[in-house]
């Protein structure tokens, strides 16, 4: 299971955790300018912006679970076991192979508006990558600075939803989900007040009371109406040390615990990585289960001209601060 989110301070600021019992052995990737896709129905992509995200690189091939343009748009793939459904190829269509889906979309595009303007010619097609590979079943949030969609391939259609939220994690389907944000309307960062009735003398007794209610449990529609209420009333300053300690701090309402999601005996679904992308700067942050301390990598420090891939392993290893 997974949560995406995004976050604006004087930055676009968008990023996701990916929640696992394994690693693929993930990296940060970035594809630069001149990296040639060889598409599976649609010829080369050789000319395109660069990217930069958390990627499985399979042959050379940057399988993308997250990332960031040069220009500032964002996209990530999320879990949408058993409701996910792909098409056959479609003469007169593009057709884009689920694998394909990000570097296509954010290769070509600069904004949310030219992505939607792509997804209505977009025929999303289930051929696999490999047979070691086959298709995931996701659906995916698109964002940049001025607002957010999401995309769901499902048997009833191609959806583009509007996504005010900002956030997307896994199932139900994301319509769904904004309809049971309306159980939480109540919930409030204010004290409450007392409507249950003026004859008896009830009071707050703790801090925090207003947000009674919101969900605890790592299920994916308990963690979208807590990531979007943690989302909805976050607040930082606009530095960039504040904005990206506050976008941890977000997703850190949504961490998966070892021991607490058993997938199978002996083995629990944690969170691997915790992203933070800056749209404007191109700066990829990144924590891991195994080390909390914020790392990054900035795209603009390599030769985005180049043709070859740039890939930086994840640091692991808890980086402990001793002060004495």
């Amino acid at each position: 299971m997974c949560t995406a989110a995004t976050y604006k301070t004087k930055d676009f600021y968008f990023g996701r955790t990916l929640d696992y019992e394994f690693s693929y052995g993930d990296e940060i990737t970035i594809t630069p300018r001149n990296y040639v896709f060889n598409l599976r129905h649609m010829g080369t992509l050789s000319k395109h912006y660069a990217l930069i995200g958390m990627a499985h690189v399979a042959g050379d091939y940057p399988l993308y679970y997250d990332a960031i343009n040069e220009k500032g748009l964002g996209m990530a793939g999320l879990n949408f076991v058993g409701n996910a459904v792909y098409n056959e190829v479609e003469e007169g269509r593009e057709n884009v192979a689920q694998f394909e889906f990000i570097p296509w979309i954010l290769g070509k595009c600069a904004t949310v508006k030219e992505a939607r303007e792509l997804l209505s010619r977009i025929n999303l097609v289930k051929t696999p990558f490999s047979e070691q590979l086959p298709c995931a079943q996701l659906h995916w949030i698109i964002a940049d600075k001025e607002g957010a969609i999401v995309v769901e391939s499902m048997a009833d259609g191609f959806h583009v939803w509007d996504d005010p939220a900002g956030v997307l994690t896994n199932n139900p389907p994301f319509d769904q989900q904004m309809f049971m944000l309306n159980n939480y309307m109540h919930l409030s960062p204010k004290q409450p007040e007392n409507y249950f009735s003026d004859q008896l003398g009830l009071k707050a007794y703790s801090r925090g009371m207003g947000a009674l209610g919101l969900p605890g449990d790592l299920s994916s529609a308990s963690r979208f109406a807590r990531v979007a209420y943690v989302r909805e009333h976050s607040f930082s300053g606009e530095s960039e040390a504040e904005s990206v300690s506050q976008f941890f701090h977000i997703l850190g309402s949504v961490d998966q615990q070892r021991g607490c999601c058993e997938v199978e005996p002996g083995k629990y679904e944690i969170t691997l990585y915790s992203s933070c992308c800056n749209g404007d700067k191109g700066i990829y942050y990144y924590t891991t289960y195994e080390n909390h301390q914020i790392s990054a990598v900035d795209m603009h420090h390599e030769d985005l001209d180049g043709a070859a891939l740039v890939r930086y392993p994840v640091l692991q290893g808890e980086k402990i601060y001793m002060q004495n």
